[in-house]
C-alpha cells in the first residue's frame, strides 16, 4: 500500500468494520429478543402450568426434576415473594389476566408477613410480590402493606453494630449475612414514599457496614459475619452455604453485586458504584468462570469442571450487571452487557429451560440451594425465575425502542 494513501485508506477501513461489527451486533440483538418473546410465552405456560399444581395457600419453593417432588412453603419461607412477583412480571408481558389473577389472589395469603418482625427477608418477601403489585397497579392497601414491611424490617437494625440482623440464633451473636443487601430497596422506597428518612439512614448505615467489613481485598465476600450486639465488634467470618469460609460462594457474590447497584440508584453515591463494579470485575476476571457464564456453585469449588451450576446465581448476575451498565463507564458497560446477553442466552438454552409442562412448571433447571446441606441441590429454584425473568425484562427495556 502506498503511505501517502493509507491515510485516507484506514478511515474507510475503520469505519466499515465499525459498522459491520454494529450490524451483527443488531442482528445478534435481535435474534436474542425473539428468543426473549419466546420465553415470555413458555415462562407463562409453565406458570399456567404451576398454578394448576399448587396448593391454594402454598408457595412454590423447588422442584427435583430428578424425583419430580415439588416443595412448597407457607408465607413466612423467605421466598414466598418470587411466584406472585414472577407473575407479575409475566403478566406485563403477555397481558394475561389469568397470570395477574392469580398473583392478585395469593398476595392475599402473603398479606399477614407485612407485621413479621423475625426476618430480614422482607423486601424478598413484600417488594418483590407488593412493591411489583402497586407499581403496576397503585393502591392505598398495598402502600400501606409495604410501608408496614418496611417498619418490621426496621425493628431488626441494631445501631451499635450498624446492620440489620439476619438470622435469629444465641443472644450473644447478631449474624449478618450478604444477602441482606437485597433488602434495603424496600427501606428506600420507604422513605421515598413516605419522607420519614429513617429507613434511608438504616439502608445507607447497613450497606456502608457491609462494605466495610463483608469484603476481602480482591472484592469477594464472606456469607455470614457475627458480630457482638453489645460493641459491634466482628467474632466471626465464615461462608455458610459456600464451600469453604474463605471460598466465593456464587449466589453471595451476585447478591452482594445486585445490591450495591441498587444502592448507587438509590443514593447516587460514587462509592456504592465503585463497590458494584469491583465485584463485577472479579466475577466476570475470575478464572472458575465458564465461558457460558452460568457459574459453579462456588467459585472455588473442588471438583471444578464437574462441580454443579447454579443457575440462580447466574440468573441474579445478569439482571444486576444489565442495571450496572447502564452507570458504568462505556467500556466497562459494554463488558457487563455482553456478559449479562450471555447468560441470558445460556439460560434459554434446552440445558437449563424446561419444556412446557415439565419441571413442577419452573422455568429453569440446575440451580443449588446450599450445598453444604445437601439442601436444593440441582434443582429447579423459585428465585431463579424471578431474576431470569427480571433479567429478560431489563435487556428488552435496554434494546427495544
Amino acid at each position: 500500500m502506498n503511505p501517502k494513501s493509507s491515510h485516507r485508506v484506514f478511515p474507510i477501513l475503520f469505519f466499515t468494520v465499525l459498522l459491520g461489527g454494529l450490524l451483527i451486533r443488531c442482528q445478534s440483538q435481535q435474534s436474542l429478543q425473539q428468543t426473549i418473546d419466546t420465553n415470555f410465552s413458555v415462562a407463562a405456560d409453565q406458570y399456567r402450568h404451576m398454578m394448576e399444581l399448587l396448593p391454594d395457600d402454598r408457595f412454590p419453593q423447588n422442584y427435583d426434576y430428578n424425583t419430580g417432588e415439588m416443595e412448597t412453603s407457607g408465607s413466612g419461607w423467605w421466598c414466598s415473594g418470587f411466584y406472585p412477583g414472577t407473575l407479575f412480571y409475566l403478566y406485563e408481558e403477555t397481558g394475561a389476566e389469568d397470570l395477574y389473577n392469580e398473583a392478585t389472589r395469593i398476595l392475599s395469603h402473603l398479606e399477614k408477613e407485612q407485621h413479621n418482625t423475625s426476618t430480614h427477608d422482607l423486601g424478598f418477601m413484600m417488594y418483590c410480590s407488593f412493591g411489583n403489585a402497586h407499581r403496576i397497579n397503585p393502591k392505598p392497601e398495598y402502600r400501606e402493606i409495604l410501608i408496614n414491611s418496611a417498619k418490621s424490617l426496621s425493628t431488626r437494625f441494631n445501631p451499635t453494630v450498624g446492620c440489620i440482623k439476619s438470622w435469629d440464633s444465641d443472644p450473644d451473636d447478631f449474624l449478618v449475612i450478604i444477602d441482606n443487601m437485597m433488602n434495603l430497596e424496600l427501606l428506600f422506597w420507604a422513605t421515598e414514599a413516605t419522607g420519614d428518612s429513617s429507613f434511608y439512614d438504616i439502608a445507607v448505615t447497613h450497606a456502608n457496614t457491609t462494605i466495610e467489613n463483608h469484603f476481602r481485598e480482591d472484592t469477594s465476600s464472606w456469607h455470614v459475619l457475627n458480630y457482638d450486639p453489645d460493641t459491634g465488634e466482628i467474632q466471626e467470618k465464615r461462608t455458610a452455604q459456600g464451600y469453604s469460609d474463605e471460598s466465593a460462594w456464587s449466589r453471595g457474590q451476585s447478591w452482594g453485586l445486585y445490591g450495591f447497584t441498587v444502592t448507587y440508584r438509590e443514593t447516587g453515591d460514587k462509592k456504592y458504584l465503585r463497590q458494584a463494579e469491583g465485584i463485577a470485575n472479579f466475577l466476570l476476571n475470575h478464572p472458575n468462570l465458564p465461558e457460558d457464564k452460568i457459574p459453579y456453585w462456588d467459585y472455588n469449588a473442588p471438583n471444578i469442571p464437574d462441580a454443579k451450576r447454579d443457575a440462580s446465581a447466574g440468573a441474579i448476575m445478569a439482571s444486576g450487571l444489565l442495571e450496572l451498565s447502564q452507570y458504568a463507564s462505556p467500556e466497562d458497560s459494554a463488558t457487563y452487557f455482553a456478559t449479562a446477553e450471555t447468560i441470558i442466552r445460556t439460560l434459554s438454552t434446552d440445558e437449563y429451560m424446561a419444556n412446557v409442562g415439565t419441571n413442577g412448571g419452573f422455568i429453569l433447571k440446575h440451580s443449588v440451594g446450599s450445598k453444604p446441606a445437601d439442601s436444593e441441590v440441582d434443582v429447579a429454584i423459585t428465585y431463579a425465575d424471578y431474576y431470569f425473568v427480571e433479567a429478560m425484562r431489563r435487556y428488552q427495556d435496554l434494546t427495544v425502542e
